[in-house]
């Protein structure tokens, strides 16, 4: 047999402070029009019973679920065997737990999961959402829009309709593939081929793009599409090595694939970075010190980019009528990179 324990009432905590009920429900569930020295003996009273406020009684007050959606536009075999997602969500939970906020999960196998999630968060379940690896033809963004939630976006969003106006958090990507392609030529290497990402994200385009504002006399043959996986990683560079054996440097769009690069340069029997010189993106540890070599790669502040997309939603749900446009000029944020040398270029 269990003993149940009664929680302290409203009634309770009114008592001990020596006020009405409803001046303790208006302390306690954000309202206003109390003064400051019976704000405080609710308080103290509520820290004396340990009383715990009805959370829905709260919400009719504030209109405050004081709970975010963090929506991955992909399935959960991505999300938790790349590292990537790991060091965004940790980004997140640490600035919504400082602004005691919940962290709502919610992954996408496919388009009855897109469904889902909007109805999900349409349902006045959470205060907003904050949404990253979107893929080009992605439906998720027109279906939030709809559910009329203050969202901001991890990634530029590929969409260009000019109707939806979007609050981003993202790195220079571009700008960064150029530093990359820059690094390998100054190190005297004059066939340079590049591996993307999945290039229906638009993070994949802006390093293709950035590969090519360097190289831009560079042939179809040096370029290999890749997926961001380690296995995508390997394809890419098999096809390279069919197609340019004489291939002297590659930069690849992300670290994890850049582990299939170098597992199939080892078995092709050529030296990192004697004879092929390779760098990656995003600078994941331990993944880039862990490698042999460790890996030279373009360092994204991830975790960092993870808690500037929960800051700028939050900050626009404390503004009130404007929640939905946190930061309407400008709407998007892009965080510098920078190169991160180790012995692999």
């Amino acid at each position: 047999m269990t003993e149940t324990v009664s929680r302290p009432t409203l009634e309770a905590v009114a008592a001990r402070a020596g006020v009405s009920r409803a001046t303790v429900s208006r302390v306690v569930n954000g309202g206003d029009g109390v003064r400051e020295p019976l704000v405080e003996r609710v308080r103290r009273a509520v820290e004396e019973l340990g009383y715990v406020p009805n959370q829905a009684a709260r919400s009719l007050v504030t209109r405050r679920h004081d709970a975010v959606a963090v929506v991955i536009a992909e399935p959960e075999t991505r999300v938790f065997a790349d590292p990537f997602f790991a060091l965004q969500l940790r980004g997140i939970s640490k600035e919504l737990t400082a602004n005691d906020s919940q962290l709502v999960l919610l992954l996408t196998e496919g388009r009855d999961d897109h469904a889902r999630v909007a109805r999900y968060l349409a349902g006045g379940h959470v205060d907003g959402a904050l949404v990253f690896s979107l893929h080009l033809e992605d439906p998720l963004p027109g279906l939030i829009h709809g559910a009329g939630v203050p969202t901001v976006f991890g990634g530029r969003p590929g969409w260009g309709d000019g109707v939806r106006e979007a609050v981003y958090v993202d790195c220079d990507n571009r700008g960064g593939a150029r530093q990359a392609v820059r690094h390998l030529l100054g190190l005297g290497r004059t066939r340079v081929a590049h591996i993307t990402g999945a290039l229906d994200q638009t993070s994949a385009v802006d390093r293709l793009d950035g590969f090519r504002d360097v190289m831009a006399d560079a042939g179809p043959e040096l370029v290999a599409q890749g997926d961001f996986t380690p296995a995508g990683g390997e394809r890419a560079m098999r096809e390279l090595l069919e197609c340019r054996p004489d291939v002297d440097a590659v930069f690849v769009a992300n670290d994890l694939s850049a582990l299939g690069v170098l597992r199939v340069l080892r078995e092709h029997g050529r030296r990192v970075p004697e004879d092929v010189a390779v760098i990656g993106f995003d600078d994941m540890l331990p993944i880039a010190e862990q490698t042999d070599p460790p890996l030279t790669t373009v360092r994204q502040e991830i975790e960092e980019m993870g808690r500037l997309m929960a800051r700028l939603l939050i900050r626009g749900l404390e503004g009130g009528p404007a929640a939905q446009d946190p930061a309407p000029d400008p709407a998007g944020v892009v965080l510098p990179t920078t190169i991160v040398r180790r012995a692999s270029a």
